[in-house]
């Protein structure tokens, strides 16, 4: 579904599942292919907020947790997809997609993030299948399991 060349933004849970869960989860081994993809392709794209939560899952919900300098190793190596930063501007932008689209608060940052990104295709668990997003869709990757 992704479009071919276009930036693919990961979400906080596909970091999630690739990085904290067990190699018998099937949503652990599609999430690590697709970012292995992306790492290849050149493709992938993240948020500050992303890593955020990503850093505190992994180190506290997780079980068992993730050692917290294996998690920032993982955290360091996605710092070259993190192309946004959360702002102020980047919080008005998501209050109002949250308003006019009846979204979670932080699913609205995410999607604007990804937009800000330059994103073509946003890869998360959270939203609506193939959900348009102005020229952003969402794709989740586990939807066949």
């Amino acid at each position: 579904m992704s479009v071919p060349g276009g930036l693919v933004f990961a979400d906080t849970n596909i970091l999630v599942y690739a990085h904290g869960v067990g190699d018998q989860d099937r949503r652990a081994a599609v999430a690590r292919h697709r970012l292995d993809q992306l790492w290849r392709d050149g493709t992938g794209v993240a948020s500050s907020q992303v890593l955020q939560e990503f850093y505190a899952v992994a180190t506290r919900k997780l079980t068992p947790p993730l050692p917290r300098k294996q998690a920032r190793a993982i955290v360091a190596s996605y710092a070259e997809w993190c192309r946004v930063g959360t702002d102020a501007e980047l919080i008005v932008a998501a209050s109002v997609l949250e308003e006019r689209h009846t979204l979670n608060f932080w699913d609205a940052l995410i999607i604007e993030a990804a937009q800000r990104a330059m994103a073509s295709t946003l890869l998360s668990e959270d939203l609506q299948h193939g959900r348009h997003f102005g020229d952003l869709i969402v794709e989740n990757p586990f939807r066949d399991l």
